[in-house]
């Protein structure tokens, strides 16, 4: 088994503890070759921002000697640039992705935390006799943590005057994940607040030309140019739908073939790509590295291990449940043809701002598209809508998130409905009028081409959920196990209900009653009829979205 490094974001770390490496030096002699002043990467989260930065912090920053990181790999063997650039700069380097809370002060102080720790690391320019005494003053009370507001606003702007004082020569500044203290403000109420600090810190960034050799700045969106990149010129932006840079984070199918035959698991590939695959960054098929990495570990443990889905219990998921249940967006046809492997052509907007990112439909298409939930779909140059991007569920892993967000809300769908009457409909057997009602409630969800039993399991419970009943799924009564039963302790009255998912809408009503045999051949109602004083028992169809009913009570056959 390869040593693959599970959770490594560090460069040095990486190539000191020889772990597996998938070269990607190559990136530093296309960055240099471009020559932008400011150049912004964005990617989607997880696919290797931060070891990125971090490898190119080890290659540029003056204070390290990293011949040794470096020998054997694509960029050591451009020996005039290394010769120029390798350990030739001093390197500022920052991330933003520890600045959240739940109000803005918490999130300013973390901040402050942040940059007293970067002005820490750098505390040798603090006694430089170099660096003016107002700067000293000022890196002081950043380092601890007794900064002003303007001491932080203008903290990136003194580090790069000090260290360009104290070296002699420009420095090269790295951001890393610019735009999380953005997302998390949004998604707590202070945005505007913190807009100004963040456009504040970079905007004196961009200003010191002087002092600034370059900088390379990752996050998942680009924030509208006159939000937070004010002032930089020479500004260049690259994203999924550009060419620039779309090999170099994240793998290559190649590259995962390789991986795979490296470690034993040369036979998985097929399965790796249906799952973790199917990214297009560019014009280059790309795979989620974390995910590959960390199927390979569970290979590791279990040659039998089938891939799984490591986006789950995430909050980042939540934007698919609002963008399905905003009353305003007429999507909901169009998430079932994306869950039955089709595709939507929809406008994408690449510059962001995370304040109006759920305020249209279109803001909303775009979002998912740039931070991984689609991707671009590859058709014909002939099929091009002029204006918009065809897109795409990219995988099994996404597809599974987007059917998880859809089960939940089809249950809380159910459960949100109006059950007045929904409830003595089903305490009084009227299985017609329940077959037309609960008809309707499934007709207001989405489809999902591959609704199992479960699924419909699920909906049953949720109809009752809330509302002072007990409700027990795949219990165990008289010879069996029922699908769902509700009891109403209170009034000594129960409901079963057996489900089955029907191949075709002329089998629902056979099946009705076969749930409803099978209700009686296993005796399911014995023992509640002798805790309550009535059981109504149903036996429900479901086919897509339509619904069919037959009732039983005390063994009979019910009509309205």
């Amino acid at each position: 088994m390869i040593n693959l490094p599970y959770g490594i974001d560090s460069f040095s770390k990486l190539r000191e503890s020889n772990c597996y490496y998938v070269d990607k030096t190559g990136i530093i002699g296309e960055l240099l070759q471009e020559n932008f002043e400011v150049n912004l990467i964005t990617r989607p989260r997880r696919f290797g921002k931060t070891l990125t930065m971090r490898m190119l912090e080890d290659f540029f920053d003056i204070r390290k000697d990293s011949r040794e990181l470096f020998e054997g790999l694509e960029i050591s063997r451009h020996v005039d640039l290394c010769a120029g650039y390798r350990n030739q700069w001093p390197v500022l380097f920052l991330t933003l992705k520890d600045v959240s809370g739940y109000d803005f002060p918490t999130a300013y102080r973390r901040l402050k935390h942040i940059l007293s720790t970067v002005c820490i690391e750098h505390s040798y320019l603090e006694k430089s006799d170099k660096i003016t005494s107002a700067d000293r003053e000022s890196f002081h009370r950043l380092m601890f943590r007794q900064a002003e507001d303007a001491d932080v606003e203008f903290a990136l702007d003194t580090i790069l005057r000090m260290l360009t004082d104290h070296y002699g020569k420009k420095a090269i500044l790295l951001i890393d994940e610019y735009d999380v203290p953005l997302a998390k403000a949004s998604d707590n109420g202070y945005y505007r607040e913190m807009l100004d600090v963040v456009r504040g810190l970079l905007s004196s960034a961009w200003k010191s030309n002087n002092f600034l050799k370059f900088a390379v700045v990752t996050g998942c969106l680009r924030i509208a140019k006159e939000s937070i990149f004010t002032g930089a010129n020479n500004f260049v932006s690259n994203s999924i739908a550009d060419t620039h840079y779309s090999s170099y984070i994240g793998f290559t199918e190649p590259e995962v073939a390789k991986m795979l035959a490296d470690a034993g698991f040369a036979g998985q590939l097929a399965k790796v790509k249906q799952w973790y695959d199917g990214y297009r960054f560019g014009n280059v098929e790309i795979y989620c590295p974390w995910d590959v990495l960390l199927h390979i570990r569970e290979l590791g443990a279990d040659p039998e291990a089938e891939p799984g889905n490591h986006w789950t219990d995430t909050s980042h998921n939540d934007i698919i449940r609002k963008f399905i249940e905003n009353p305003h967006f007429e999507v909901r046809e169009k998430i079932e043809s994306l869950l039955s492997g089709g595709m939507v052509w929809e406008p994408v907007v690449e510059n962001m701002s995370y304040d109006i990112a759920h305020s249209s439909e279109e803001n909303l298409w775009s979002i998912l598209y740039l931070t991984g939930y689609l991707t671009k779909a590859d058709v014909p140059r002939e099929m091009a809508v002029r204006g918009k991007v065809p897109l795409r569920i990219p995988n099994e892993e996404v597809k599974a998130v987007f059917a998880d967000k859809v089960k939940r809300w089809f249950e809380d769908t159910a459960a949100a409905a109006d059950r007045r009457e929904l409830f003595a409909a089903w305490w009084e057997g009227r299985a017609e009028t329940l077959t037309e009602m609960v008809s309707d409630i499934l007709n207001d969800t989405i489809s999902y081409y591959d609704y199992r039993e479960d699924y419909y399991h699920a909906f049953l419970a949720g109809l009752f959920t809330g509302a002072g009943y007990a409700v027990e799924s795949n219990m165990e009564y008289g010879l069996g196990r029922t699908d769902v039963v509700v009891k109403d302790r209170k009034n000594r009255r129960a409901i079963i209900i057996e489900a089955k998912r029907s191949r075709s809408g002329e089998e629902m009503e056979k099946d009705c009653y076969r749930a409803l045999g099978q209700i009686q051949d296993n005796h399911y109602a014995g023992k509640l009829g002798r805790e309550c004083r009535k059981v109504v028992c149903y036996g429900a169809a479901f086919f897509g979205k339509s619904c069919l009913l037959k009732a039983l009570e005390d063994n009979t056959l019910k009509s309205e």
